[in-house]
């Protein structure tokens, strides 16, 4: 959801899920090939919201949507632009397993800085069915994006599984304390 006004992002969801028989063995192979990004459409005007969707029961064969705009209300991501950065923060959902009521802090981005930020969910199953897993990506710019593979590459700023360790090394440090990336 964005506050106040539309902010210029491209926004790449990449969902993979997955049940039991692709925890080990020949089917977490499969799994843990799926890629983390793709390149997006270039003809489509930011803001927008590119989400590709890779389940098991369909071979983790990756299927496409593209909506015009930026995250509304149902994302899982909340966006705000404060001091010229992006406040880039993920939502809580009541749906996954275990319960996670925090999240990482949020996350700011200049201009031209990306995040990637993936999220472990477990699922319980309906009617006493087994477990689904799901692992969703999250590749978000600041900006307008004129290389539709930009996302193929290495973020600025990286949250993984939940956790508050980033990675990057730092062009320089801010006055508000938040550090800012770059890259080619």
């Amino acid at each position: 959801m964005v506050d106040d006004h539309w902010v210029e992002t491209v926004v790449q969801w990449v969902r993979t899920s997955w049940t039991k028989k692709s925890r080990g063995g020949v089917g977490a192979g499969r799994r843990n090939a799926t890629p983390v990004a793709f390149p997006f459409p270039d003809d489509q005007a930011s803001p927008f919201i590119h989400e590709i969707v890779m389940r098991e029961q369909d071979g983790f064969q990756p299927r496409a949507t593209v909506r015009s705009g930026p995250p509304d209300s149902n994302e899982a991501v909340l966006l705000r632009e404060v001091d010229g950065l992006l406040r880039v923060q993920l939502a809580v959902t009541p749906f996954g397993m275990p319960r996670r009521w925090r999240r990482p802090p949020a996350v700011r981005l200049a201009p031209g800085e990306w995040v990637r930020w993936q999220i472990n969910y477990r699922f319980p199953g309906s009617w006493g069915g087994g477990w689904t897993y799901r692992q969703d990506t999250l590749n978000l710019l600041n900006g307008h994006a004129t290389d539709p593979r930009i996302f193929l590459g290495d973020p600025g700023v990286e949250e993984q599984r939940n956790s508050c360790w980033r990675w990057g090394i730092p062009s320089q440090v801010r006055q508000d304390g938040t550090a800012a990336f770059s890259w080619s």
